[in-house]
């Protein structure tokens, strides 16, 4: 380390992301410090990804045992939503971090704590001290977008924070916002005894397949959860009891006890002193991500509104930590297509799920994503239900699994799988567009008799053999 600097990297925002860009530099001999304001361990760890699963998987569990004849008559009574706040909880370590934060000791990096802003080049003030280093790296996430309805504001609404934290279950709870994180809490709510009511302006999870959002809203009318699909609210207001009502566009009132919402976030690069650096609010990155116009400055995860993914902030802070040590050690750097630097995944490759019931995992391009790009595509879907090994899975099995074929290469460019435990079916088809697998070679992947994964055959069938 030089020795005209306190450390030589500071990174600001101690989530997955900025744990895992911290380790990586650490990891090739960097001196490094973590610097965070709330809990180390962030977002994902407290108040998203683990509550939120943790809080959806009992009601998972149950439905799937009801749908095995044998299993479904073991299964009596009703959901104990104390046992699974108490379990979600302990899944937070009762947003305690000592824990997280031990972990970074442990790694030999230097945890700060305090909210951290950029003072100049290399310059970053925490309280009343600054410290400074050879690299910054921006890891402070994203933050919710909170829509313009008069009277939202006032209502003290829930967020996402405020769901997957709750100490309660409403009888009755709206949720405004159809996408990813509104439809999971509707459903883990409705599982745990409110009566939900979703309202969403345009079609559920309407940036996937389109079957994806309607096998999704089908499956929620089953469950009891009121969707309503193109309804916009008017106005919002909470009363002296509590009560929250919400006025529609067509005139009609909602009312619920609480209401979460939903709609979106964006990256969180208010207040960093971005302007003490000459940049503006909105960050661009290359590969490496470093940040344009600088040869210091990082921005990794949600931050640089990428991909706002968890999975892929983390696959992101690799690539960085290893670039920023590269670089300040003076050796090349790799950071071509696919090289051990460059985060090229976020442009082709981005997996993502959706843990509704019936879940939804896609990887890289939908069939209008990739017609968008300009690339030559023919699409091909089957019904996954038709599967063996999903109708083994459970009675009834409802699901469907899509290709996107980039006929030009003959390689796949698009996956999507919506089903029960659909999940497990995403790695392959993440492996073979990072691996870009000629689909010809795909035909001797033989797929194990009888699991679902023999969706893979059918697919490949439908879309038909060259000769």
């Amino acid at each position: 380390m030089s020795t005209a600097h306190d450390y030589d990297l500071i990174v600001i925002g101690g989530g997955p992301v900025g744990e895992n860009v911290a380790d990586y530099a650490t990891k090739r001999g960097l001196r490094a410090a973590l610097v965070e304001q709330e809990l180390v361990g962030g977002e994902c760890s407290y108040w998203a990804c683990m509550p939120s699963k943790a809080l959806l998987r009992s009601g998972s569990a149950i439905r799937a045992a009801q749908r095995v004849p044998g299993a479904r008559e073991a299964v009596t009574g009703e959901l104990d939503a104390t046992a699974v706040l108490a379990r979600r909880t302990s899944f937070t370590s009762d947003w305690n971090d000592q824990g997280q934060a031990e972990w970074v000791a442990s790694a030999g990096i230097d945890l700060i704590r305090g909210r951290g802003r950029l003072d100049g080049p290399g310059r970053v003030r925490v309280g009343d001290r600054t410290y400074t280093a050879r690299a910054v790296a921006l890891a402070t996430g994203s933050v919710p977008t909170l829509p313009d309805i008069p009277g939202l504001a006032g209502a003290d609404p829930w967020g996402t924070r405020e769901a997957t934290a709750a100490d309660h279950v409403p009888p009755r709870l709206i949720v405004l916002g159809g996408g990813v994180a509104g439809s999971e809490l509707a459903l883990a709510f409705s599982s745990l005894g409110s009566r939900v009511t979703l309202l969403s302006r345009g079609p559920l999870l309407s940036k996937e397949e389109p079957f994806a959002g309607e096998l999704v809203a089908d499956a929620f009318a089953s469950e009891g959860i009121d969707v309503r699909i193109g309804a916009a609210p008017e106005r919002i207001d909470r009363d002296d009891d509590g009560l929250v009502t919400v006025r529609l566009d067509d005139g009609s009132t909602l009312e619920a006890e609480e209401i979460l919402v939903s709609t979106g976030r964006h990256p969180n690069t208010g207040d960093l002193g971005l302007d003490t650096v000459g940049l503006g609010q909105k960050l661009t990155v290359d590969d490496t991500l470093r940040v344009d116009g600088t040869d210091w400055l990082y921005a990794v995860g949600d931050v640089n509104g990428r991909a706002l993914l968890t999975h892929q902030g983390k696959y992101q802070a690799r690539a960085a930590g290893e670039a920023i040590a590269a670089r300040l050690g003076g050796d090349a750097v790799d950071d071509g297509a696919w090289g051990r630097h460059a985060a090229t995944a976020d442009h082709a490759a981005v997996p993502r799920v959706v843990f509704t019931d019936p879940e939804v995992a896609a990887v890289g391009l939908t069939e209008a994503q990739a017609h968008d790009a300009g690339l030559s595509v023919r699409a091909v879907e089957y019904e996954l239900g038709s599967v063996a090994g999903a109708s083994l899975h459970a009675d009834d099995y409802t699901g469907r699994a899509k290709l996107v074929v980039d006929e030009d290469r003959g390689i796949v460019v698009g996956a999507t799988f919506v089903g029960q435990d659909a999940a497990e079916l995403l790695q392959a088809a993440t492996i073979a567009i990072v691996g870009e697998v000629p689909v010809d070679r795909l035909w001797h992947a033989v797929p194990a008799y009888p699991t679902m994964s023999e969706i893979w055959l059918r697919l490949l069938e439908t879309y038909g053999r060259p000769a």
